[in-house]
């Protein structure tokens, strides 16, 4: 198990046999569904007020069999440059190495894609995606410096867009990679404009998941009031209320995608008595700091040169029509829209990781702008 939650012994059951069933194509995850409702049985729960943090270990056990299978975790040295440290006086101003953590699948044989998440994400909510292409593609998922399994920086002012800039360009280096398709959501996307912007040879095609060269300053205010805190769930109820609360726009996917994605994003912390959410709150306060101003990139969007795929959550407050509009007047620019969702959708539906999978091999193959739905059938019962 990839995560310590409890040090009282673990609750053990005989797990299902869905584990050892190879997934449908592109990311199908009904089995995991299965084998959730067969273990909320199995413990005797009906509702997230019912479980405990054993039970939930429990059924963790369960799923992430099922949905991580194939990824392997991996770190390297960054080194954060002085250049980098504005916060720091400059007698302590010195360059120091961090351990970065990334996750891959497939094969290095295979084209690269680099998966780049937001603010607060883990690069484990990547991996509906990057288990599905990986049959096809060398797809690596980076943890941000301060957040998922990644070191922490010295200072919180070290926590700036150009350092997570070194550290995709360190990431790109220390793989040895050549042209490589970036896909970002949200502050991934961001950073993956600039690299494209600043380093047009390294990158071949840009997949941005509902995020643009401009984000005005009310909507990143109300992002960075909600994620700059300190949050400690003493109950699964209290993490499933926050986090539901928190993915309310995520669109209908099942418990499953919600469940993953939330255990990754969270730790047990023994001194906090409950989980709390696996990232250096200085990198969020940093953030918050700066969200004072628009976000604006319309400079590097002007030099990008190469086919970009826009992926919009029709119900998103970051990327606004006005900026879609200007976005398509560049040539080689394809809209796809997703009704239902808000900011990121989350990647993790068939139907949508098949649309990208056919853009990535030919760009052209999408109209310039369309609406795809969703997989029928997503199942909540605990997060509702």
């Amino acid at each position: 198990m990839p995560d310590q939650m409890l040090v009282e012994p673990i609750l053990t059951m005989p797990a299902p046999s869905f584990a050892m069933e190879a997934p449908p194509a592109y990311g199908r995850h009904d089995r995991a569904m299965e084998a959730l409702r067969a273990t909320l049985d199995a413990l005797g729960i009906g509702s997230a007020e019912d479980m405990t943090w054993k039970q939930y270990e429990t059924i963790m056990r369960v799923i992430e069999p099922l949905v991580g299978a194939g990824h392997r975790l991996r770190h390297f040295d960054y080194t954060h440059s002085a250049a980098l440290q504005p916060g720091t006086v400059e007698r302590l101003r010195n360059d120091y190495t961090i351990r970065l953590a990334y996750t891959e699948w497939g094969s290095p044989q295979k084209p690269a894609l680099l998966c780049l998440g937001g603010i607060a994400n883990s690069a484990r909510r990547f991996d509906y995606l990057a288990r599905a292409l990986s049959r096809h593609y060398y797809v690596l998922c980076l943890d941000w410096a301060g957040r998922g399994r990644s070191g922490w920086l010295a200072d919180q002012g070290d926590y700036s867009f150009e350092g997570n800039v070194a550290q995709v360009l360190a990431l790109i280096r220390h793989k040895r990679l050549g042209p490589v398709t970036l896909l970002g959501s949200s502050l991934g996307g961001s950073v993956a404009m600039r690299v494209a912007a600043e380093a047009p040879e390294l990158v071949d095609r840009l997949i941005l998941n509902d995020i643009g060269p401009f984000i005005p300053t009310e909507r990143r205010r109300r992002r960075a009031e909600s994620v700059a805190r300190h949050y400690v769930f003493r109950h699964p109820a209290q993490l499933f209320h926050r986090t539901g609360a928190a993915q309310k726009n995520d669109g209908p996917v099942d418990d499953t995608v919600l469940l993953h994605n939330s255990f990754h994003q969270t730790r047990w912390s023994e001194e906090n008595g409950g989980r709390v959410y696996r990232h250096d709150i200085r990198a969020l306060q940093c953030y918050r700091d700066g969200a004072a101003q628009d976000h604006d990139q319309w400079d590097d969007w002007q030099r990008i040169d190469c086919p970009v795929l826009l992926v919009h959550g029709m119900m998103s407050d970051a990327l606004q029509a006005a900026t879609i509009a200007r976005m398509m007047g560049k040539r080689g620019t394809t809209v796809l829209h997703v009704p239902d969702v808000g900011h990121t959708p989350t990647l993790s539906d068939p139907l949508h990781i098949g649309a990208l999978a056919r853009w990535m091999v030919a760009p052209h193959a999408l109209p310039a702008e369309s609406t795809i739905g969703w997989s029928a059938g997503a199942a909540r019962i605990l997060f509702r």
